[in-house]
């Protein structure tokens, strides 16, 4: 599947989980507010927080398709990483800080909620499993029926944060289940504070991707070895004294190597094997969009 095709899926799967994470939000907090729940209210804070980092992806989606320019020579692939970066920010300060406060407050407010007020709660709980799975059993679908879907920051945000969502969800179940069984706010505040320590985790996880690829990640390392056993079963080349690759995006490499020439090759047969060794390596690898040669050790035919 071409990336533009696989991109609209992505786009239809964000949208699928925006649209159920707003309802979501909405219920929770209604229901939070009308129960006094912690737990209620820290999974509306990790609803709106989703739903933030959504909007965040689609961005992504968009600008990372923009082409080339002056100022971009190698293209915006890079912008899925920067919006996935700002997407993990979003659920550690909104989604995890929010938990980790209404779990403290929890734990030093009077416990005075009403049975009803859970009732509701316990419902729109209820509710919201079953959309955040729904959300959750599509992005997985295409995350196991596309092949490197695994490599979308959108995508394997979105998964995360469902999961995330889905886990949430019954730990806030759980927390005020046992607090209407026991009549201790403790677990309820107890549930909030996991549910922030999950948030953070998620965050920390995506975060540390985004980084390592905005500040440029090597390509897979089978690229890296296929590449180099092209170039060194190539006749004209006496030694690869370094390769070095980055991954652009998605579907975009740039690599160099700096290769030493058997001797004994004039400068115009040298510009006729860097043409092929570059086309050789584009036809093998289409993702690797520049490539450039750095070639020495290459004295005129007839030299020592």
């Amino acid at each position: 599947m071409n990336r533009s095709k696989a991109d609209d899926r992505t786009r239809i799967t964000v949208l699928v989980a925006l649209a159920a994470n707003l309802v979501i939000a909405v219920a929770k907090g209604v229901g939070g507010f009308l129960s006094g729940s912690p737990a209620l209210l820290s999974e509306a804070a990790h609803s709106v927080a989703d739903s933030v980092n959504e909007v965040f992806l689609l961005a992504a989606l968009r600008r990372s398709h923009r082409p080339a320019d002056s100022r971009h020579p190698f293209g915006y692939g890079k912008e899925r990483y920067f919006w996935s970066l700002l997407a993990a920010v979003g659920i550690f300060t909104v989604g995890g800080c929010f938990s980790f406060f209404q779990g403290f407050e929890a734990l030093s407010a009077d416990d005075h909620e009403s049975p009803e007020g859970y009732t509701v709660g316990l419902v729109v709980l209820a509710f919201a499993l079953l959309a955040e799975g729904g959300s959750l059993v599509r992005a997985l679908i295409q995350l196991r029926g596309e092949k490197g879907a695994a490599r979308d920051p959108a995508l394997r945000t979105v998964v995360a944060e469902d999961s995330t969502a889905v886990l949430g969800v019954v730990l806030a179940i759980a927390g005020m289940i046992l607090h209407l069984i026991t009549g201790n706010v403790v677990w309820e505040a107890s549930a909030s504070l996991a549910i922030g320590l999950l948030l953070v985790y998620v965050a920390f996880r995506l975060g540390k991707d985004a980084r390592d690829r905005l500040i440029g990640e090597s390509a897979d390392p089978e690229l890296r070895k296929g590449v180099r056993e092209l170039l060194t079963a190539q006749p004209e080349i006496d030694n690869v004294a370094a390769l070095f690759t980055m991954g652009l995006g998605l579907d975009s490499v740039m690599l160099a190597a700096r290769v030493d020439l058997a001797p004994g090759i004039d400068s115009e047969e040298i510009e006729r094997v860097s043409v092929r060794i570059k086309r050789s390596i584009t036809r093998s690898w289409p993702e690797a969009e520049h490539v450039f040669l750095d070639i020495t050790n290459a004295p005129p035919r007839g030299g020592v």
